[in-house]
């Protein structure tokens, strides 16, 4: 099996590692895709109307002789909405024609044999260099796929420190790619707390969700976080535009075989 080479903090060349077997699945991107439109589909929220919403009127068709259309009209006289059309759809204070139903089904299902698969498969597929340049990432310098770095990353406490590691292994045209792709938004989006379009930048895979490394890290505009045990399509294929660049630390690489082992 083909080892790959870990690399310390300050870019120079730890030891090897024997690549994991789930980097020998195809790639899939057919598969990726389906499995992540249904997992977006969880986070979908069910909206309905209330069955009798613009129905609750005493209106009543004045039917022909009056010069008028049929529609029905509010009963009564010397009130504002007296002969007023109501309780039918596309007039004032009526009914909506087809309104959402909550009763929708709209969570999609997929099987875990495919769910694994598209996760082995997104994951297999960052060591791809074409697949991850083509989504954008300016890797030109990183100077081997997957990217596994030494553990004592994991234990860098300050955002300062975190930067000038990525800019020894070659990711400075990416950090730049990042920071001018920053724009601010404005008007409504700004109202509702939406300042900033920061693009996507790399995942650094970690073996805990409280490494000292994720608030150093997520200070970083685009960076993320995630426990190798927490990885998702998601977290690969954010946008479902496959595939990000991963930052593996080399004790979460290590777990990939107990994670896989029974996929491949």
């Amino acid at each position: 099996m083909n080892e790959i080479p870990i690399y310390n903090i300050d870019g120079s060349e730890k030891t090897k590692i024997q690549l994991p077997k789930v980097f020998s699945m195809p790639y899939r991107p057919d598969v990726i895709h389906r499995v992540f439109l249904a997992q977006r589909s969880h986070l979908l929220q069910p909206q309905g109307r209330d069955p009798l919403a613009g129905e609750r009127t005493s209106a009543i068709s004045w039917q022909t002789g009056r010069g008028v259309a049929r529609v029905p009209r509010v009963k009564g006289e010397k009130y504002s909405r007296a002969g007023m059309a109501a309780g039918v759809a596309s007039v004032v204070k009526g009914r909506l024609p087809h309104p959402p139903k909550a009763e929708k089904v709209i969570h999609q299902k997929v099987n875990r044999k495919e769910r694994l698969l598209a996760l082995a498969s997104a994951i297999g597929a960052t060591s791809r260099r074409d697949v991850i340049e083509a989504r954008g990432h300016k890797i030109y310098n990183v100077p081997s796929l997957p990217f596994v770095v030494s553990s004592d990353f994991e234990k860098l406490t300050r955002a300062k420190d975190v930067l000038n590691a990525l800019k020894l292994w070659g990711l400075e045209e990416e950090l730049h790619r990042i920071e001018d792709g920053i724009k601010r938004k404005s008007r409504r989006s700004q109202l509702r707390g939406r300042v900033k379009q920061v693009p996507v930048g790399p995942l650094i895979v970690v073996t805990s969700s409280d490494s000292s490394l994720k608030t150093a890290a997520e200070n970083i505009p685009g960076f993320r976080i995630v426990d190798v045990n927490s990885i998702s399509v998601f977290d690969l294929v954010p946008g479902g535009h496959p595939i990000r660049f991963v930052i593996w630390t080399e004790s979460s690489f290590s777990e990939l075989n107990q994670k896989f082992g029974d996929v491949i």
